[in-house]
């Protein structure tokens, strides 16, 4: 397969039409176009990380530091990217990242996601954070394989209806994101205070959950303060309203719209989760299990020792804990504390083709990408998530091919200057 030429070819006929990309090819002018077609709010909340972005920036100059060295004359003229990662076969290494609030950029986004994922042929894993419920983004992806990620709630029957409705809708996996029992500290959202949550924008995986609305409405049943009245909350009202299923009038003066946001801050993560609620989980679903947010080797070992299928190494995109080391570093120290067998799977700090052929040799399996799908789709919705899938694949596609690399199994350390 020639997946690189093929897209080159893509964009230069449409360029000796006079038709650029509506999504920039390279990751700088993705991420500045993008900055500017989105709020400041959407903006903080996409763009930012924890306390002085140092984890961000630590991770983006983990990949500075390693350099490919290509070789010459190999007489390879195609390379086959597909593999399979916990039953699930790829096209190419890479999945879509689960990013929640997507509809502070576009409504019904995780639909849009779904789409752009489902063109490209690449598997999207659903955010718990959520915009749009699971069933009705299970359908925009058709046959195209999805994951669910978790966030653990102190609400264990929520857990449980989670989980169940991820299964029921065809998920092939489940990822329970580990790093996230707290919302780290975030200047970007606090300096407006921006939580996206407490305008209702996602939660749409709770208010359309049968369990989660059962605590809802006993919340709405008991009395409650009076509001302060601002134009702010009321605005912050109007968000609730229409974010919440139902008629966007009939919400305003209902009570469970409120309580139903109420609710989330109160349960949706659980700051308590520990290894015992993990050791609950193989029975508690039949899907494969996958923990994210692994960073240390010997939480790589407890983990695989309790038998989950794989482990996806990442510091949520240095959004958690600032001056945390660097996931590409934590990928390579768990690779080697953990061997060749076991699954693991690369995030944060993924921009381009060339990174995740990095990550790749470095030890990952595949590699989850996150705020660049979240860029194409402020630039162009479905279609825009589709291009910057499509840029990232065909650029890992050719670096492979120009750097001597015949297949994903030659992507080894020594690909990279010792």
């Amino acid at each position: 397969m020639n997946i690189g030429r093929a897209r080159q070819g893509v964009v230069y006929r449409q360029g000796a039409l006079g038709r650029r990309p509506s999504v920039p090819t390279d990751a700088a002018e993705l991420e500045e176009r993008a900055r500017r077609r989105m709020s400041a709010r959407a903006w903080a909340y996409v763009a930012g990380g924890a306390g002085e972005g140092a984890t961000m920036r630590a991770n983006r100059e983990a990949f500075a530091r390693r350099r490919v060295v290509p070789r010459m004359l190999t007489g390879s003229t195609e390379r086959d990217l597909r593999t399979e990662v916990a039953g699930t076969p790829l096209r190419a290494p890479l999945l879509l990242a689960p990013v929640g609030a997507g509809a502070l950029i576009r409504r019904d986004s995780d639909v849009l996601i779904a789409q752009g994922a489902a063109a490209a042929g690449v598997p999207y894993v659903f955010s718990n954070q959520g915009c749009s419920p699971m069933e009705r983004t299970a359908k925009a992806m058709g046959d195209t394989p999805f994951w669910y990620q978790l966030y653990w709630s102190t609400d264990e029957p929520l857990v449980d209806s989670l989980i169940g409705r991820a299964e029921d809708c065809g998920a092939r996996a489940l990822v329970v994101t580990l790093d996230t029992t707290m919302l780290g500290w975030r200047p970007r959202d606090l300096n407006l205070g921006s939580l996206p949550f407490a305008r209702g924008q996602g939660i749409a995986q709770y208010t359309s959950d049968p369990r989660f609305m059962e605590i809802v409405r006993e919340r709405a049943a008991q009395p409650a303060a009076k509001p302060e009245v601002t134009l702010g909350a009321l605005r912050t009202l109007f968000s609730i309203a229409r974010e919440h299923p139902g008629g966007f009038l009939a919400n305003l003066t209902a009570r469970e719209p409120r309580a139903a946001v109420e609710t989330f801050l109160d349960i949706y993560s659980n700051p308590g989760l520990s290894w015992a609620h993990l050791e609950t989980l193989r029975g508690r679903t039949r899907l494969p299990i996958l923990l994210k947010g692994i960073l240390h080797p010997d939480d790589a070992r407890r983990a695989l020792d309790a038998g989950v299928d794989g482990i996806v190494v990442s510091n949520h995109g240095g959004r958690q804990v600032d001056r945390s080391v660097a996931a590409l570093d934590a990928l390579v120290a768990i690779r080697a504390a953990v061997g060749a067998g076991p699954t693991l799977l690369f995030d944060s700090g993924i921009r381009t083709g060339a990174d995740v052929l990095v990550a790749l040799a470095l030890g990952a399996d595949a590699c989850l990408l996150g705020r660049p799908h979240l860029y194409g789709l402020a630039l162009d919705g479905a279609d825009g998530v589709r291009q910057v899938i499509e840029n990232v694949i065909a650029e890992l596609d050719l670096t492979m091919g120009l750097a001597g690399v015949a297949s994903l199994a030659d992507l080894t350390p020594a690909v990279l200057e010792s």
